[in-house]
């Protein structure tokens, strides 16, 4: 259960759809769900605002199948699993496990995506066609929590020209998200054109000097360019948790 849902819980207590016996006990579930191999947090979605995600990598279906019915009992209606290969979303569907796998993200979802409830929009962009799979893990990460998103790739600045016809897009956007790769220079160039936060993703793509992602995180961390932090290296899911958070901030009156 997020705060979203605990919300739509007491309005239905308000408007008398549901008594404050069955809303205590829709709540009433212990922080931690212990399955021996995973200690389940059934209540962060209460604590923080979204529930606990899954990280699907180095975890077997069937513990990710157990993981993901232990979040249904406890109220979570939709569940995001990052970092899960065809293999083992196919392994999950034999299972049982009802869920739509999403290839280029590399990522499962259980329920439906919300409608979109932030404060403005999400602009996702790419450096090169490579670093595609990083950007599709932000941009369902961000859908996933509720934010309108839009996404441009290969507009790096090989090819300059690509990115500034965006120029609209970057103007619009409440919050950025620049993944790249290489020498990692395309979010110090939007940082210095765009008037909202900017968020670095690193990518492994680049040759050996690129160091698996290495070159352009030390990069982007110098980026002379104000409003730029950085992410860990491929980490498009953090950028998108972070930007939502940006997305959704209240707004001043």
């Amino acid at each position: 259960m997020d705060a979203s849902d605990l919300e739509s819980l007491a309005r239905a207590v308000a408007a008398g759809e549901l008594s404050p016996s069955e809303l205590v006990e829709r709540v009433r579930v212990g922080a931690v769900a212990d399955l021996g191999y995973a200690q389940v947090d059934t209540e962060r979605g209460v604590r923080t605002g979204v529930s606990e995600v899954i990280y699907g990598a180095g975890k077997s279906a069937a513990q990710i199948a157990g993981i993901v019915d232990a979040m249904r009992r406890a109220g979570q209606e939709r569940i995001l699993i990052t970092r899960m290969d065809e293999r083992k979303a196919a392994e999950l569907a034999e299972m049982g496990c009802s869920f739509a796998y999403h290839t280029e993200a590399h990522a499962g979802v259980v329920g439906e995506l919300p409608e979109p409830d932030g404060n403005g929009e999400i602009l996702v962009l790419t450096a090169g066609t490579s670093d595609i799979a990083v950007a599709e893990e932000a941009v369902l990460t961000a859908r996933f929590l509720g934010n309108s998103v839009t996404c441009v790739n290969d507009a790096g600045v090989a090819g300059i020209h690509r990115l500034l016809r965006h120029g609209e897009e970057i103007a619009r956007a409440q919050v950025i998200i620049a993944i790249a790769g290489m020498e990692g220079a395309l979010p110090s160039v939007v940082g210095g054109l765009a008037a909202c936060p900017v968020i670095a993703v690193p990518t492994s793509v680049g040759y050996g000097a690129n160091l698996g992602g290495l070159t352009a995180l030390l990069a982007m961390v110098n980026s002379c360019a104000s409003g730029v932090s950085v992410v860990n290296i491929d980490n498009g899911f953090g950028a998108a948790y972070q930007a939502s958070l940006i997305n959704h901030l209240p707004r001043k009156r």
